[in-house]
């Protein structure tokens, strides 16, 4: 029973944390573009000092390997004057330097390696952070046609705008026209009243029109010619 309750609750939290992901994609994107951009600046930072110390590391180099053979001429000039003794420190002195020269050395090689993996991981992950940025721009323009388009498609439903402006021009057009019901009225009550009688009569042939119409003045100005 517990096992069962909890599969469900951390299934409606998965659910619940997609739904939030979904919601705030952009924003999250954004963020994690702004994390990668900290790494980044970070690892230049680090990539910085690994070559401040490697070019430090080759300047002790040079002056070592400068001091070494001005000691190496220096001892043998002291054995061609047959100062062995001078000649003997020199020696030692050229033993350390050579020594520390083997060490700086082989500091230098690691931190060249560290250097150089270090500036390809930059390098990839610049790459990777433009290719974001990018990505970002894309999916901003997506979302802002998603929103667009659930806009149009509110729009568009039954009780829009659109439609309730649809429906009014409806109504309005299919009401009934009041002069042509008035007109429709007036001759229902003159047909109760009988005073419509003569103008059939008359439009039947029987007895003179009670009614001047245009043709009887077109008929008139005609005769009078």
């Amino acid at each position: 029973m517990f096992g069962t309750l909890k599969t469900l609750i951390t299934g409606a939290n998965a659910r619940a944390e997609e739904r939030v992901r979904d919601i705030y994609s952009i924003e999250l994107i954004e963020q994690k573009i702004r994390e990668a951009q900290a790494g980044l600046q970070a690892a230049k930072a680090t990539l910085a000092s690994l070559i401040q110390r490697s070019r430090a590391e080759g300047r002790q180099i040079e002056v070592l390997e400068t001091r070494v053979k001005d000691m190496t001429t220096r001892a043998k000039e002291a054995l061609k004057a047959g100062r062995d003794d001078m000649a003997a420190e020199a020696a030692q002195a050229i033993a350390g330097m050579e020594n520390e020269l083997i060490l700086r050395r082989e500091t230098a090689s690691r931190l060249d390696t560290r250097i150089l993996r270090l500036r390809q991981s930059v390098e990839a992950t610049n790459r990777r952070i433009i290719d974001l940025k990018q990505g970002a721009i894309a999916a901003k323009a997506v979302r802002q046609e998603q929103h667009i388009q659930k806009r149009l498609n509110t729009t568009l439903a039954g009780q829009s705008p659109i439609g309730e402006a649809e429906e009014l021009i409806e109504r309005v057009l299919s009401r009934d026209d009041p002069f042509e019901q008035s007109e429709i009225l007036k001759e229902i009550d003159q047909g109760l009243s009988n005073e419509d009688i003569g103008d059939r009569l008359a439009s039947a042939g029987f007895g003179p029109a009670t009614k001047v119409t245009a043709e009887d003045v077109l008929k008139r100005l005609s005769k009078g010619k």
